[in-house]
């Protein structure tokens, strides 16, 4: 696959990486988010203005708003002003927020300073974008840990094809690091999919609930340490040709090491043991002599 990009001069905006490749936003939202992300600090246009500009319809709109909020892009709160009417501000990142950090975000602790002015119904205060990327080789300013990262996308691949386990990104990385302890303990993506999707009620009222209960109850028993390596083989001292395996620092066969000792424990001179090689040698020079013909004489 060949590129050709040239950077722009001006009127650009910088997107991570994680949005345009975000496994679980549709289209439509990232072109809104997109398109909020590239709109001026002192714009202040509501997402369904944005929507409408886009082109996005109606039914469109509200997934990928949902999808936004699900994946932490996007806060919006709503609350009632003095003369009763409701007004809604919203919040719009190009990194995942936590609810405390959105509302750390909204009310300027050391993010940006909070609107002067109560946004009117449907309208958004300035565009704030939370946490700043860095501007560092591979795009990712604080690489998540390789078992982590195997345990989410884990997590996200068992959960992808079961709608009742539909787990925001947030649930994943918080969940990442149970599931890589499974993978470190042995298991395989069936061990873990047999047991978050065995068995699920009808109705899940918190996936992410459920998932953490099973991916904890559940945990497989850590692995065995591995064992010492065993000792090459290596043939028998003893000299009965045989080939062992040393425990320790033997160097004969069992059968060895025990005639060893017995005929130490019975012969103190050696006398013993040069009776026994010169039966040996008898014998073996007995067998080597020819069977006298039949009929003759001893």
């Amino acid at each position: 696959m060949l590129r050709h990009a040239i950077a722009p001069a001006r009127f650009f905006t910088q997107v991570p990486n994680e949005i345009i490749r975000h496994p679980r936003l549709s289209s439509d939202a990232v072109r809104l988010l997109q398109w909020q992300l590239s709109l001026p600090a002192e714009a202040h246009q509501p997402l369904s203005e944005t929507a409408r500009q886009a082109g996005i319809k109606k039914t469109a709109f509200i997934r990928a708003k949902r999808q936004l909020i699900d994946e932490g892009f996007l806060h919006e709160w709503r609350r009632q002003g003095v003369a009763g009417r409701w007004r809604t501000t919203q919040l719009i990142s190009n990194v995942p927020l936590t609810p405390e950090e959105a509302l750390a975000v909204r009310d300027g602790d050391g993010a940006v300073p909070p609107s002067a002015v109560e946004p009117a119904v449907g309208q958004t205060t300035p565009r704030a974008v939370g946490r700043s990327q860095k501007n560092t080789e591979g795009d990712t300013p604080h690489p998540p840990h390789p078992l982590a990262e195997r345990g989410a996308h884990a997590l996200t691949a068992v959960t992808r094809g079961e709608r009742r386990l539909r787990l925001s990104g947030r649930d994943v990385r918080a969940l990442a690091p149970l599931a890589a302890e499974w993978l470190t303990r042995g298991a395989t993506l069936a061990d873990l999919r047999e047991a978050l999707t065995s068995g699920l009620p009808d109705t899940v009222h918190s996936p992410a609930g459920i998932t953490r209960n099973r991916l904890t109850r559940k945990m497989p028993d850590p692995a065995p340490e591995p064992g010492p390596r065993p000792q090459p083989l290596r043939a028998c001292t003893g000299g009965c040709g045989r080939m062992i395996r040393p425990v320790a620092d033997e160097t004969a066969c069992r059968d060895c090491r025990m005639d060893g000792a017995v005929a130490a424990a019975y012969d103190t001179s050696g006398a013993t043991a040069a009776t026994q090689r010169g039966m040996a040698a008898v014998r073996a020079a007995l067998c080597a002599r020819p069977l006298p013909a039949a009929g003759s004489m001893p």
